[in-house]
Formats: C-alpha cells, structure tokens, sequence
C-alpha cells in the first residue's frame, strides 16, 4: 500500500493505539486474551476499545477540522472534560461563521 494512500484515521492515531488494534486483531479479538496482555481487567479493555472507537470516528468525519479533531480527542483520553470540549468547540465554530 503507498503511504499516500494511508486512512486518515490511522494516521491520527498514537502508537499505542495502533498498537492496541494489533494485538486486538492478533487475538482474534478477545478481549479477555487482551486483558491478560495488558493486565488490566475486561471492563478496562472494553473502555479503552470505546474510546479507541470514538477517536476513529472522529477521525473518519469528513466534515471535521484539525482544532475540533484535537478537542474532542483531549475529550475522549479524559484531559479535558466533555463539557468544556463542547463549549470550545462551540465558540471555536461560532468564530469561524463570523469571518
């Protein structure tokens, strides 16, 4: 495959994060194989797997922009909270309607 033509969502995504999608495929998609990898517990893995999912979504949304891209990932990794992620975004495209 030409680098070019690489997904923009996986090019968005952090190395551990590719990382977790590799081992998640190599093991067929067990979670609990994945638990014991990671030592942590099941309900762990299913919520690092939902954020994961998020980041992808976001990511493959065409419509969104770099800044909204970065707020809403900072949501997702819990280094922002939801609420003020919302608000930025928010004043962010209220900005960009006024130029």
């Amino acid at each position: 495959m030409d680098r070019d033509k690489i997904p923009q969502w996986i090019t968005s995504l952090e190395i551990e994060d590719i990382s977790f999608i590799k081992n998640f495929i190599v093991h067929s998609g067990s979670l609990k194989e994945i638990a014991k990898i990671y030592d942590v517990s099941y309900p762990t893995v299913r919520l690092r797997l939902d954020k994961l999912i998020q980041k992808i979504e976001i990511s493959d949304k065409q419509e969104s922009e770099p800044f909204t891209i970065f707020i809403s990932k900072l949501a997702i990794d819990s280094k922002l909270d939801l609420d003020t992620a919302k608000q930025i975004i928010d004043y962010y495209k209220k900005e960009k309607q006024e130029e």
